[in-house]
């Protein structure tokens, strides 16, 4: 009996640490961790090794919708060149696979856009922790070893985080992390603009959305861009509580 009213106890208190709220940051360092995503994002060095956390987000996208309309997920495979190829069945046309194709490029942003509207309402633990458990949903469907070591780094990152540190480290994390979704989701719709405009990516996502839907690659990549965009400036101005 005591040891059932212990665990309870113990529950109740994990429970209360998920949802609870935490002392909202100074403004000073919500504005120095978009500066410090910002570093990772800009210069070529360092964004060849950021973009692995994008590109998780994309090919989760492309998962998690391919899951969500119905289709059978078969794999996800994340390569060292920061490219990424997930495998789903199902119909090979249909609104389903529109969604489910639409998704990558659109992951990355709109998962800093909710990370931001969590951090705004100073849910800091909640964002951590929904972060870790969409990184271990993913892992199940790793088919490389390369996916499984990127996908349990990032996660046992913000696992210890949120375990381990206290709340001035678990905000800093926190708030740059959401920071580097925002504008990482960005870059990949230039990339993939450039390489387009040069003969490259020919089977890019843009590219099976218009033979999905007869709609010019460029009218999808004019969506990317607007997603992207849009998110950055709402989950900007939440942020930094404008």
């Amino acid at each position: 009996m005591v040891t059932t009213h212990i665990a309870a106890g113990e529950l109740d208190g994990l429970w209360d640490r998920l949802t609870g709220t935490q002392e909202a940051p100074s403004l000073w360092l919500v504005a120095a961790t978009g500066v410090l995503a910002l570093a990772a994002v800009l210069p070529a060095p360092l964004w060849r090794f950021a973009r692995n956390a994008v590109t998780i987000a994309h090919e989760g996208g492309h998962g998690l919708v391919a899951l969500l309309t119905g289709r059978r997920l078969e794999g996800i495979r994340l390569h060292s060149d920061t490219s990424g190829l997930t495998v789903s069945r199902g119909r090979p046309g249909g609104l389903g696979m529109v969604l489910t194709a639409a998704a990558g490029y659109t992951a990355a942003p709109l998962l800093g856009l909710g990370g931001a509207w969590l951090l705004a309402a100073d849910h800091v633990t909640l964002m951590l922790w929904a972060a870790t458990a969409l990184l271990a949903a993913l892992l199940v469907m790793v088919r490389n070893a390369y996916g499984v070591l990127t996908v349990t780094l990032t996660g046992a990152a913000f696992l210890l985080v949120s375990w381990l540190t206290g709340p001035a480290v678990q905000s800093a994390f926190a708030y740059t992390a959401v920071w580097f979704m925002l504008l990482g989701g960005v870059r990949p719709v230039f990339e993939l603009q450039t390489k387009r405009r040069h003969g490259g990516a020919a089977d890019s996502d843009a590219d099976q959305l218009a033979r999905l839907t007869h709609v010019p690659p460029l009218v999808w990549l004019a969506f990317f861009h607007l997603v992207a965009f849009c998110a950055l400036i709402g989950g900007g101005s939440w942020l930094l509580g404008l």
